[in-house]
């Protein structure tokens, strides 16, 4: 299966992303161990009458390893697009990690969105969850390069994506080893990564708390009930925390990557939002 959207790939500033459809601007944030392609299914369904733009945040996808290897870094990257293109009126929608440097540029740059989602994700006193400080660990003891062989071989691969997917096996296998070569098929890959994820704190976003209580930007809390990551909890406590946050739409069982798995689900809720 071929990359869906490579006639629709640019570089902007450095950065990688695919620009598809005409209408309002939809801009999606992937987090980490994904590209833009975890977006994919959404887009198909979307690009008849939005304009979506799927970013490669460092070191992922097609973007090079470039900038600071932190949640501040990477959303420096989204901010280079955002401003690059001169985006307003921007509908953001953040996963994972991405919905961490979503929250960053939402609270850097108010005035340019019209709306936000959040999708399971990291969040202030959850960055990065408990489950997945093993990885922290082995990216601080420089383990992570002996993950390189299962960038290589599908059926090993789709094993690392086992508690973020419902059925990883499913996963086609040019998408998954997409996921992994940038990262794991270089040196300068897994460097960037091992210090992204040794960067992470979980009192790292404290530092937008103030411009996230007071944003009144229409903010929808789409949230995965089956994530071993990030639990229904942390989708309450961004409730409590955004003004703006409004319904906390629940997909049941959804993991991490349901945006993926279950995209009929987060767009049904992106357009009764949007609405």
């Amino acid at each position: 299966m071929p990359d869906e959207y490579a006639a629709h790939r640019h570089t902007v500033g450095g950065i990688s992303l695919t620009d598809m459809g005409e209408g309002p601007v939809t801009l999606f944030v992937h987090g980490v161990f994904t590209n833009g392609r975890l977006w994919r299914n959404a887009v198909r369904l979307l690009s008849d009458h939005r304009r979506c733009i799927c970013v490669d945040i460092p070191g992922h996808g097609h973007t090079p390893p470039i900038g600071e290897p932190s949640v501040w870094g990477l959303a420096d990257a989204v901010d280079t697009v955002i401003r690059e293109l001169d985006l307003r009126e921007i509908h953001l929608v953040g996963n994972d990690t991405g919905g961490a440097v979503a929250q960053v540029v939402l609270a850097r740059n108010v005035d340019r969105f019209a709306s936000f989602t959040l999708t399971n994700c990291d969040t202030e006193g959850n960055f990065p969850p408990p489950m997945f400080k093993p990885a922290v660990w082995a990216a601080k003891a420089r383990l992570l390069r002996a993950a390189g062989p299962f960038a290589r071989v599908p059926f090993l691969a789709k094993q690392l994506y086992r508690t973020g997917y419902q059925k990883p096996m499913s996963l086609p296998d040019d998408v998954v080893t997409d996921y992994l070569r940038p990262i794991f098929g270089n040196r300068a890959g897994t460097l960037f990564m091992e210090r992204l994820l040794a960067s992470m704190a979980p009192d790292q976003l404290s530092d937008i708390r103030k411009q996230l209580s007071t944003c009144e930007v229409p903010t929808l809390l789409v949230w995965g009930t089956g994530d071993f990551f990030f639990k229904l909890e942390w989708a309450r406590w961004l409730q409590r925390l955004i003004p703006g946050a409004t319904d906390i739409v629940e997909v049941p069982g959804g993991r991490l990557f349901y945006v993926d798995e279950r995209a009929e689900e987060l767009v049904a809720a992106l357009e009764n939002h949007w609405k």
